[in-house]
Formats: C-alpha cells, sequence, structure tokens
C-alpha cells in the first residue's frame, strides 16, 4: 500500500473497497494495521482508509513536538491530497482525539463521526491525576517498547483464551519508534474540546466498552452535550475492555453498520 505527501510528512495508508470513504483512526502506539478486521468488513460497502497516525507505524516519524492540532491537519491533507472530500471518520481513544477536533475544526468534510473509548479533556486537574500521569510518564521512558507492550497486553486482553492475542500486540508495540511514542503521549497533555461539543452537527455514535478504563457514565455525559448534532447513539459493548475493535469485533462492526446503514434511511 503506498505512502504520500501530506502537509510536510510522508503518510502510510491502506485504501480498499468503493463508495462512500470511510476512515479509521487507530489509537496510541498502535497503527493502520490494527483495523484489519474492520477494513476487510467494510470495504464491501464502502471505500475504506485506515492510515498511520504522524510517528507511528509506516508513517515519518517526524520530529516532535507533537499535538491533537498537528494530527488532526495531518488528516485533512490526507483526505485532501486523496481528493475525498467527505468522509465518515472513526477514532479509537488517541484517533477518537483527533476525530472530534476534525470534527470541530473541519465540519464540512464530516458526514458522521464515531467515537471509541476516547475522552474530550485530558486537562490535569487533580493531584491524583497529576501523579497518575507522571507515574506512566516515566515508567515508559524507562522501559522498553516491548516492556511496554507486555504490561498493555496483560491489561487489554485478560482472558486466558486471549494469548494469540496478547502475543500480536507485544511483537507490534516493540515495533513503535519510542521518542514518536512519548512524543505522541504528550501531545494530549492539555488538551480539550469538552467545552465546544455543542458544536458538533454531524450524527455521532459513540461506542464504549463496559469494562474501559473510564466508566459508561463518562460517555453518557460526553454524548449529552452534544446538543446540536443530528444525532447522538451510545452502544455499550459488554464483556469487552479498551481495544474493542479488536477484542470484540463482530460486536463492534455490526454497532458500526447498524449506524451508518441508519444514515441512508
Amino acid at each position: 500500500m503506498p505512502t504520500i505527501q501530506t502537509g510536510n510528512i510522508s503518510t502510510y495508508y491502506e485504501i480498499s473497497g468503493e463508495g462512500e470513504p470511510l476512515i479509521f483512526i487507530h489509537g496510541l502506539g498502535s497503527s493502520a494495521a490494527d483495523w484489519t478486521l474492520q477494513t476487510a468488513f467494510f470495504s464491501e460497502r464502502f471505500q475504506t482508509i485506515a492510515y498511520d497516525v504522524r510517528g507511528h507505524g509506516q508513517s515519518e516519524k517526524a520530529e516532535p513536538p507533537y499535538s491533537v492540532p498537528l494530527f488532526t491537519q495531518d488528516l485533512y491533507h490526507l483526505l485532501n491530497t486523496l481528493e475525498i472530500e467527505k468522509a465518515h471518520i472513526v477514532g479509537l481513544s488517541m484517533g477518537g482525539w483527533i476525530a472530534f477536533q476534525f470534527a470541530l475544526d473541519y465540519p464540512e468534510m464530516v458526514n458522521s463521526l464515531t467515537i471509541v473509548n476516547s475522552w474530550v479533556d485530558m486537562r490535569i486537574k487533580t493531584f491524583s491525576d497529576r501523579i497518575n500521569y507522571f507515574q506512566r510518564a516515566v515508567l515508559f521512558r524507562f522501559l522498553s517498547m516491548r516492556k511496554i507492550g507486555e504490561i498493555l497486553s496483560q491489561q487489554l486482553f485478560i482472558k486466558p483464551e486471549q494469548e494469540a492475542l496478547r502475543q500480536d500486540l507485544v511483537e507490534k508495540w516493540a515495533k513503535n519508534h519510542k521518542p514518536s511514542y512519548m512524543a505522541s503521549l504528550k501531545s494530549a497533555m492539555g488538551w480539550f474540546v469538552v467545552d465546544r461539543l455543542g458544536e458538533i452537527t454531524a450524527p455521532v455514535l459513540m461506542i464504549a466498552a463496559d469494562e474501559d478504563y473510564t466508566p459508561v457514565s463518562e460517555k453518557e455525559a460526553c454524548a449529552e452535550k452534544m446538543i446540536n448534532a443530528k444525532s447522538v447513539e451510545l452502544v455499550v459493548i459488554e464483556d469487552a475492555r479498551h481495544a474493542t475493535p479488536v477484542e470484540k469485533p463482530e460486536e463492534f462492526n455490526q454497532a458500526l453498520l447498524s449506524f451508518l446503514a441508519s444514515l441512508r434511511i
């Protein structure tokens, strides 16, 4: 699959199928490869595009600093270069930050917005927040990417029968470029759009795992703030954790398909 110039970096992307463009944005430390179960499914009905965010996968490991608005500009340049005027946007975790920011900065380019296990306010507000961020930043700075992958794999895939998923995550995580990973981790510090959610007008689907890092109630509160969205739907996938599209692909794909199909009625 090709790499193209998007603004001031080269971006790797995978494209397949025909129809309305459907963009998949991965999370921190991940890549387009983690959307394989979605692109294979949705390319029968849509033109699917999964890409590697700046500093990830096969995209350019540009010098930091990184920021969510910068990631969003990269997405704009990707769509512009591919001559895509409007698309359905799907973002997981960090990809959700990018998707939210994109819907606010380029509303005319968004057919619909799907947010998966993400946040709208990454400000450090309490002493506990500061300690948690500091511990994670320090821990990750001194561990190898493989070791970080081993730790995360145990948190994301907790069942004995998920050993293959754990090993796959570890191998993929070990390939991360650590300076770019740390720059991406820092990109969210202080970022927030919680006060702008009322500006979103596109139809919105929020997919939440019942055992995600943050409770479903936070996603419900977020959904309630999007008062001007054409529609807002919240789907909770049970017995699932943060990497829902990989852990529960059938449930995830059906939830997203149902949402996209409803927009065509």
